[in-house]
């Protein structure tokens, strides 16, 4: 399993389970999401987890999931995660307070690294849908690279 974000990347406030829900069942009417549940659980949850299709991506791809926590604060973090045998390709959006970058801010692929500033704002289905659309490109990326 790949690292937590470090202690001082985590969003403040209460976990907002009632945005998590909706936007688990609004995540659900897009093609590449298979299915989402909270986890650990939905009594206790601690991050919504949209389980992504494998099978959208080329074969070395092995698992693909996109982790939600939102904040009642709008703070958030979402954690894109695609897995390759024993290799992870990783990238994180943020919003929360953090002394060495922007409120809103990205930590790029492959490794989830330095934060630069992101343009997501704080509504939640803009968020979601924007992030959506960014691993249909990475998608359709990785398969013209095959072709290519």
């Amino acid at each position: 399993m790949p690292p937590t974000p470090p202690d001082d990347s985590v969003p403040q406030g209460r976990l907002d389970t009632t945005t998590l829900r909706t936007l688990g069942r609004r995540a659900a009417t897009h093609p590449l999401v298979e299915a989402w549940s909270f986890e650990p659980d939905s009594a206790s949850p601690r991050y919504l987890d949209l389980r992504l299709d494998a099978n959208a991506y080329p074969v070395d791809v092995n698992a693909v999931r996109l982790e939600i926590h939102w904040f009642d604060t709008d703070d958030y973090y979402l954690h894109y995660l695609e897995t390759r045998d024993t290799e992870y390709y990783q990238c994180r959006w943020d919003r929360h307070p953090k002394t060495d970058a922007p409120r809103s801010h990205f930590h790029p692929p492959p490794d989830a690294g330095t934060a630069v500033e992101s343009p997501l704002g704080t509504h939640a289905l803009e968020v979601l849908f924007t992030v959506l659309d960014w691993v249909n490109e990475r998608v359709t990326a990785l398969h013209e690279v095959r072709k290519g």
